[in-house]
């Protein structure tokens, strides 16, 4: 989804739990390592061939300072800030549980 900003992930290989997905995906892209939380919510999103299932979960690091692995820009943002920026359709709840849960949501 060239131009727009979208949160860190991949797809899970086979034979891998997508919690262990999300660890290896956040060292490979932000040389991070983190733990994985409670899943948040997920989406659906259609392609032209297939249906892709997005899984997003609670994480933090644990270890390393994030930094662009893979040439793209990175930056911390509020979830107001994040509301503003354009981003995947199939990302849209998870912002708006972002804005709603977030004690920086009135910033």
């Amino acid at each position: 989804m060239g131009g727009l900003w979208e949160f860190p992930g991949g797809k899970v290989g086979s034979h891998e739990h997508p919690e262990a997905a999300l660890v290896r995906e956040l060292e490979e892209e932000l040389g991070v390592q983190a733990a994985v939380g409670e899943p948040m919510t997920f989406a659906v999103h259609d392609e032209l061939d297939r249906c892709i299932l997005l899984l997003f979960y609670e994480a933090r690091i644990v270890g390393g300072v994030p930094r662009p692995l893979d040439g793209q820009e990175i930056r911390w943002v509020t979830p107001t800030e994040l509301a503003r920026l354009k981003t995947p359709p199939a990302d849209a709840q998870l912002l708006l549980r972002l804005q709603r849960e977030s004690p920086l949501a009135s910033l």
